[in-house]
């Protein structure tokens, strides 16, 4: 359970700013440590960057970042009549403003401090009608990578992204703040409590379970509902980060279910969770006009573990990324839910297929979980 809002704020942002004072006092000390770690490369030949430093300085650009939009946030709570004004067009558009400048300062310090190459085929507003409404189911995979996605969004497209996303992310006080000001779902998951845990009131607990999907679907709905000309709303369908666990549970989930087939395709797909049609097509079928966007992408996937991040410093990193936009016309949006599962499935199956050719190789499960 997530503390209430008032405690969340009150809480949280004192600790966020005494975090980023403490940051500026070492940016002297950093800046001079990067300096000679970069004089010691030039003369010695070393090609590895120093990774505590480049950890300093994105914690630094990301502290300082969130510092100046909780600022700007708060400003834009004054002159909006104390928060009287905040749900009209004009006060949206300042708040996405606000998120695009944010994104923006992480991505290019992320460029300078980790080399990170963000390079992206196939734009998703290649279609002849650019003011038509995108639902973008992404895979999930990898630190950040629905930051890169949102960010595209933003600035590339130009669209206002609507993000389907967990409850705990409202935890980051900025991001509480800004996306809650503006449309998006935060999705709660709901623990079995005592007696479901030890195997007893399992119909209770489905019960329970069957109350919080059904408000998740609710709040999809809502959200792909009220889409405009230029938004988008982002969605994971996997409904997590890829892990070897997550992506064995998925197939076993399936089989208990009884759906072999499903189970023999997700199976085949190494590098992707299964999808989960419910929340898809709750939002697909909320916007009858809007076209459906994949995304694919390779870079990230194969940090799973605070160890994978850390080694992975030491080099640039490099994403790449395939968007496939599918015409409104062409979703089977009035068809069964047999056949919304598997054209779901046939996509994942291509995105999967793209990622083992983008990786070079086939991902077995003993490589990716060694």
């Amino acid at each position: 359970m997530l503390p209430p809002t008032l405690v969340r704020r009150f809480a949280l942002v004192p600790l966020v700013v005494v975090i980023a004072a403490c940051l500026v006092a070492l940016t002297p000390l950093v800046a001079l440590a990067s300096l000679a770690s970069a004089l010691v490369r030039r003369w010695t030949g070393h090609g590895h960057r120093s990774r505590p430093l480049r950890v300093a300085w994105l914690a630094l650009t990301w502290s300082v970042g969130e510092m100046a939009a909780l600022t700007v946030l708060l400003c834009l709570w004054i002159v909006s009549g104390f928060g009287g004004r905040l749900d009209t067009e004009p006060y949206r558009a300042r708040h996405y403003a606000v998120m695009e400048r944010f994104l923006n300062q992480i991505y290019r310090a992320a460029e300078r401090a980790c080399g990170l190459d963000v390079e992206v085929a196939g734009p998703p507003d290649e279609a002849p009608a650019d003011d038509r409404p995108v639902i973008v189911l992404s895979r999930h995979a990898g630190p950040g990578d629905s930051l890169l996605v949102v960010h595209h969004l933003l600035t590339v497209c130009g669209r206002q992204p609507r993000v389907v996303m967990k409850a705990t992310l409202q935890l980051d006080p900025s991001l509480d703040i800004v996306a809650n000001r503006v449309p998006n779902a935060f999705l709660r998951r709901r623990r079995p409590g005592p007696q479901s845990a030890a195997g007893m009131g399992s119909r209770a607990g489905s019960r329970a379970g069957g109350r919080n999907q059904s408000e998740q679907i609710r709040q999809i709905r809502r959200l792909a509902a009220g889409l405009g000309g230029r938004d988008a709303l982002l969605l994971f369908p996997e409904g997590g980060n890829w892990t070897p666990l997550r992506w064995r549970r998925g197939i076993e989930r399936l089989r208990r279910q009884g759906q072999a087939e499903l189970a023999r395709r997700a199976a085949a797909m190494p590098n992707l969770l299964p999808p989960r049609a419910g929340g898809a097509f709750a939002a697909i079928g909320a916007c009858p006009s809007a076209d459906v966007i994949f995304v694919a992408h390779t870079g990230l996937d194969k940090l799973v573990s605070v160890r994978d991040v850390w080694q992975s410093l030491r080099t640039d990193v490099t994403v790449h990324a395939r968007w496939w936009r599918v015409p409104a016309a062409e979703v089977p949006r009035g068809a069964d839910h047999e056949t919304q599962v598997a054209w779901l499935f046939g996509w994942w199956e291509r995105l999967d297929g793209w990622i083992t050719e983008e990786s070079g190789s086939a991902a077995t499960i003993g490589q990716r979980s060694a």
